[in-house]
Protein backbone atom coordinates (compact mmCIF):
# COMPACT_ATOMS: atom_id res chain seq x y z
CA UNK A 1 0.00 0.00 0.00
CA UNK A 2 1.27 3.40 -0.37
CA UNK A 3 0.75 5.75 2.12
CA UNK A 4 3.18 8.58 2.93
CA UNK A 5 3.11 9.75 6.87
CA UNK A 6 4.83 10.91 9.92
CA UNK A 7 4.85 10.09 13.35
CA UNK A 8 4.53 12.41 16.26
CA UNK A 9 4.76 11.67 19.68
CA UNK A 10 7.38 12.37 22.79
CA UNK A 11 10.58 10.81 23.27
CA UNK A 12 9.59 7.14 24.90
CA UNK A 13 6.24 7.26 23.56
CA UNK A 14 7.00 3.96 21.80
CA UNK A 15 7.47 5.59 17.92
CA UNK A 16 10.26 3.48 17.06
CA UNK A 17 8.27 0.47 17.89
CA UNK A 18 5.38 1.26 16.65
CA UNK A 19 7.15 2.87 13.29
CA UNK A 20 8.96 -0.20 12.61
CA UNK A 21 5.35 -2.62 13.31
CA UNK A 22 3.16 -0.10 11.46
CA UNK A 23 6.24 -0.22 7.96
CA UNK A 24 6.23 -3.99 7.90
CA UNK A 25 2.43 -4.17 7.80
CA UNK A 26 1.82 -1.25 5.50
CA UNK A 27 5.29 -2.58 3.34
CA UNK A 28 6.69 0.91 3.58
CA UNK A 29 10.26 1.61 4.84
CA UNK A 30 10.09 3.17 8.28
CA UNK A 31 12.66 6.31 8.52
CA UNK A 32 13.59 6.81 12.23
CA UNK A 33 16.30 10.09 11.92
CA UNK A 34 17.34 8.86 15.69
CA UNK A 35 18.83 6.31 13.96
CA UNK A 36 20.77 8.03 11.00
CA UNK A 37 21.99 10.25 13.82
CA UNK A 38 22.87 7.36 15.81
CA UNK A 39 24.60 5.49 13.12
CA UNK A 40 26.61 8.87 12.11
CA UNK A 41 28.10 9.05 16.12
CA UNK A 42 29.13 5.79 15.94
CA UNK A 43 31.01 5.67 12.85
CA UNK A 44 32.60 8.85 14.49
CA UNK A 45 31.94 10.61 11.25
CA UNK A 46 32.07 14.33 11.10
CA UNK A 47 27.99 14.52 11.11
CA UNK A 48 28.12 11.99 13.88
CA UNK A 49 30.45 14.17 16.33
CA UNK A 50 28.53 17.49 15.59
CA UNK A 51 25.16 15.87 15.97
CA UNK A 52 26.45 14.19 19.34
CA UNK A 53 26.94 17.28 20.84
CA UNK A 54 23.16 17.87 20.05
CA UNK A 55 21.90 14.96 21.41
CA UNK A 56 24.29 14.55 24.87
CA UNK A 57 22.60 17.90 25.52
CA UNK A 58 19.22 16.61 24.76
CA UNK A 59 18.49 19.04 22.14
CA UNK A 60 17.65 18.51 18.42
CA UNK A 61 20.31 18.63 15.37
CA UNK A 62 20.19 21.49 13.17
CA UNK A 63 17.11 22.04 10.73
CA UNK A 64 20.81 22.05 7.54
CA UNK A 65 22.01 19.00 8.68
CA UNK A 66 18.28 17.09 9.41
CA UNK A 67 16.95 18.21 5.97
CA UNK A 68 19.59 17.37 4.01
CA UNK A 69 19.48 13.48 5.10
CA UNK A 70 16.11 13.19 5.09
CA UNK A 71 15.63 14.56 1.64
CA UNK A 72 18.38 12.03 0.63
CA UNK A 73 16.72 9.06 2.21
CA UNK A 74 13.36 10.23 0.93
CA UNK A 75 15.27 9.94 -2.47
CA UNK A 76 15.83 6.30 -2.02
CA UNK A 77 14.03 3.22 -4.05
CA UNK A 78 12.39 1.79 -1.45
CA UNK A 79 10.76 5.03 0.13
CA UNK A 80 9.26 5.44 -3.98
CA UNK A 81 5.62 4.07 -3.25
CA UNK A 82 5.60 5.51 0.71
CA UNK A 83 7.23 5.92 3.39
CA UNK A 84 6.64 6.55 7.81
CA UNK A 85 8.46 9.48 9.12
CA UNK A 86 9.52 8.57 13.15
CA UNK A 87 11.48 11.65 14.43
CA UNK A 88 10.93 14.38 11.81
CA UNK A 89 9.54 17.23 11.21
CA UNK A 90 10.26 18.06 14.97
CA UNK A 91 9.53 22.17 14.23
CA UNK A 92 7.51 24.27 11.97
CA UNK A 93 10.41 24.81 9.63
CA UNK A 94 11.22 21.08 9.09
CA UNK A 95 7.02 20.72 8.44
CA UNK A 96 7.43 23.45 5.57
CA UNK A 97 11.19 21.76 4.16
CA UNK A 98 9.23 18.29 4.37
CA UNK A 99 6.27 19.41 2.30
CA UNK A 100 8.48 21.49 -0.19
CA UNK A 101 10.76 17.86 -1.02
CA UNK A 102 7.41 16.26 -1.37
CA UNK A 103 5.78 18.83 -3.42
CA UNK A 104 9.02 19.05 -5.68
CA UNK A 105 8.46 15.39 -6.40
CA UNK A 106 4.65 15.72 -7.07
CA UNK A 107 3.61 14.60 -3.49
CA UNK A 108 2.18 15.10 -0.25
CA UNK A 109 1.58 13.58 2.80
CA UNK A 110 -1.21 11.31 3.64
CA UNK A 111 -1.47 11.16 7.37
CA UNK A 112 0.40 12.12 10.69
CA UNK A 113 -0.61 9.94 13.71
CA UNK A 114 0.56 11.12 17.31
CA UNK A 115 1.57 9.17 20.15
CA UNK A 116 0.33 10.70 23.46
CA UNK A 117 1.81 9.67 26.34
CA UNK A 118 2.17 10.75 30.19
CA UNK A 119 5.37 12.38 31.25
CA UNK A 120 6.03 10.82 34.15
CA UNK A 121 5.39 7.12 32.70
CA UNK A 122 7.79 8.20 29.43
CA UNK A 123 10.66 9.24 32.24
CA UNK A 124 10.16 5.85 33.94
CA UNK A 125 10.56 4.02 30.37
CA UNK A 126 13.12 6.01 29.37
CA UNK A 127 15.49 5.39 32.50
CA UNK A 128 14.22 1.64 32.21
CA UNK A 129 15.53 1.24 28.62
CA UNK A 130 18.93 3.39 29.89
CA UNK A 131 19.44 0.75 32.26
CA UNK A 132 18.66 -2.67 30.22
CA UNK A 133 20.76 -0.97 27.08
CA UNK A 134 23.38 0.97 28.45
CA UNK A 135 22.39 4.34 26.47
CA UNK A 136 24.43 6.89 27.61
CA UNK A 137 22.05 9.61 26.47
CA UNK A 138 19.03 8.45 28.66
CA UNK A 139 19.90 10.38 32.21
CA UNK A 140 16.89 11.74 33.97
CA UNK A 141 18.17 15.51 33.10
CA UNK A 142 18.69 14.77 29.36
CA UNK A 143 15.09 13.02 29.50
CA UNK A 144 13.12 15.73 31.06
CA UNK A 145 15.23 18.48 28.98
CA UNK A 146 14.27 16.42 25.83
CA UNK A 147 10.67 16.39 27.07
CA UNK A 148 10.75 20.26 27.74
CA UNK A 149 12.16 20.67 23.96
CA UNK A 150 9.88 18.43 22.42
CA UNK A 151 7.13 20.63 24.18
CA UNK A 152 8.05 23.95 22.82
CA UNK A 153 9.73 22.91 19.22
CA UNK A 154 7.42 19.96 18.31
CA UNK A 155 3.70 19.22 20.12
CA UNK A 156 2.91 22.47 17.79
CA UNK A 157 3.15 20.68 15.05
CA UNK A 158 0.08 18.74 16.17
CA UNK A 159 -1.41 21.87 15.74
CA UNK A 160 -0.30 22.74 12.43
CA UNK A 161 -1.40 19.06 11.06
CA UNK A 162 -4.65 19.23 12.64
CA UNK A 163 -5.69 22.15 10.97
CA UNK A 164 -4.26 21.03 7.69
CA UNK A 165 -6.98 17.87 8.44
CA UNK A 166 -4.00 15.25 8.26
CA UNK A 167 -3.94 14.78 12.51
CA UNK A 168 -4.98 11.49 14.03
CA UNK A 169 -4.08 11.09 17.80
CA UNK A 170 -3.76 7.75 18.92
CA UNK A 171 -3.54 7.16 23.25
CA UNK A 172 0.06 5.55 23.34
CA UNK A 173 0.03 4.00 26.87
CA UNK A 174 -0.21 0.09 27.23
CA UNK A 175 0.47 -2.80 26.11
CA UNK A 176 2.79 -2.39 22.43
CA UNK A 177 0.12 -4.85 20.49
CA UNK A 178 -2.71 -2.96 22.12
CA UNK A 179 -1.51 0.68 20.75
CA UNK A 180 -0.51 -0.89 17.49
CA UNK A 181 -4.30 -2.21 17.10
CA UNK A 182 -5.47 1.31 17.74
CA UNK A 183 -2.80 2.95 15.44
CA UNK A 184 -3.68 0.33 12.61
CA UNK A 185 -7.57 0.61 13.64
CA UNK A 186 -7.06 4.75 13.22
CA UNK A 187 -5.12 4.21 9.76
CA UNK A 188 -8.09 1.81 8.53
CA UNK A 189 -10.61 4.69 9.40
CA UNK A 190 -8.66 7.14 7.35
CA UNK A 191 -6.63 5.24 4.48
CA UNK A 192 -8.88 2.62 3.80
CA UNK A 193 -6.15 -0.01 4.78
Amino acid sequence: MSARMVLLGPPGAGKGTQAARIGRRLGIPAISTGDIFRAHVAGSTELGRRARAYMDRGEYVPDSVTNAMVADRLAEDDAASGFLLDGYPRTADQVDALERMLSERGEALDVVVEITADADAVVERLLGRAAEQGRADDTEPVIRRRLEVYAEATAPLAAIYEDRGLLLRVDGMGGIDEVTDRIMAALAARLSV
